[in-house]
């Protein structure tokens, strides 16, 4: 009888759990489907609409670290010789093409790089023995990073050099109430592995000082697991795991504002679903745990807690509520 009444608690639990897990994919497409940062109004300067929370990565620390790329404006002077002035844009290949010189590629090369090579090759043509060459830089086309998942502000931001990730999660307002501690970074460059980093709001900067994001790349803050408390609690749900990822029984306990007073608190069960899908149903001594008297246990993402009722508390409150009942039936019929 007991291990039938058990069972049915059981599939119970998971039945409530599928309606928590449905409000919550409700939620992540809510945050998914948040208009895009700068997803708009994007112009040949490099200036996006949405970057108005921070000014990240507009003016990048050091300039004469930009790369040229295709859709650059670029303006050439040559002092001894103005034959050779003017703007060009960088087309689709990577080149410029410069009257009398011919094309001349530039793309991945700083300005002063791509200023080298026009001396060199005006020197190799025999055009100039000591040509003064200026290149500037007049429009760029701002690379981004795309930051996506648990942050305030999703979507794409200017980046023109490469940030550290600390510097790049708060253009789009640092991770919020939901976030996990793993940020999945995606090089834009492609054919690599994303780069696993851990991540969360407690996490001292200084330890990924080095982590660093790249234009193009695609930044991802992962969901907290979510645990669920359920049965003869005082505010059962589904609870994120935070500081740090992890969450044990006692503060899972707590965030449900604890057990109800019809609760059974010898033992509870812990559902748990294993990385094959199998199901495994734990028993807790729960009153030895909460006394002190046994380690705590710690919890998994997507656990279920189940508070299983005490039969003679419910009887207990089942007819102190009858008396109350009866007492003010008592009263009215005087």
């Amino acid at each position: 009888m007991h291990k039938l009444f058990h069972a049915t608690l059981v599939a119970a639990a998971f039945q409530i759990v599928l309606q928590y897990q449905a409000v919550a994919q409700i939620n992540v497409q809510q945050v998914s489907n948040l208009p895009s940062q700068g997803s708009h109004g994007e112009g040949q300067a490099g200036i996006a609409s949405g970057s108005h929370a921070t000014g990240l990565g507009l003016v990048p620390e050091d300039f004469s670290k930009l790369r040229l790329a295709p859709g650059f404006l670029v303006e050439l002077k040559v002092l001894d010789d103005t034959d050779f002035d003017g703007n060009f844009r960088i087309d689709e290949d990577g080149y410029i093409s410069v009257p009398i010189l011919g094309t001349v590629h530039v793309a991945g090369e700083t300005a002063s790089e791509a200023q080298d090579q026009i001396k060199q090759v005006l020197r190799k043509e025999q055009i100039l023995n000591d040509p003064q060459v200026a290149l500037n830089v007049l429009e760029y086309t701002a690379p981004q990073v795309t930051i996506v998942g648990e942050v305030g502000s999703p979507g794409k931001y200017p980046l023109l050099v490469p940030r550290k990730l600390v510097d790049v999660l708060a253009m789009a307002g640092g991770p919020n109430a939901l976030a996990g501690n793993e940020v999945s970074i995606v090089r834009g460059s492609g054919g690599s592995k994303p780069v696993l980093v851990h991540y969360s709001k407690s996490t001292d900067p200084g330890s990924v000082a080095d982590v660093m994001v790249y234009p193009g790349d695609t930044v991802q803050v992962k969901r907290a697991g979510i645990v669920y408390v359920l049965g003869a609690v005082n505010r059962p749900g589904g609870y994120v795991m935070q500081e740090d990822g992890t969450l044990n029984l006692l503060q899972a306990i707590s965030l449900a504002n604890g057990t109800s007073a019809i609760a059974k608190t010898s033992t509870i069960y812990l559902l748990r679903r294993d990385a094959d899908g199998t199901e495994v149903d734990i028993s807790l001594p729960y009153k030895k745990i909460s006394h002190g008297k046994l380690a705590n246990f710690e919890l998994h993402a997507t656990d279920i807690v189940f508070v299983p009722t005490s039969g003679v508390k419910s009887a207990l409150t089942n007819s102190q509520m009858v008396l109350t009942s009866a007492a003010s039936a008592a009263i009215y019929k005087y």
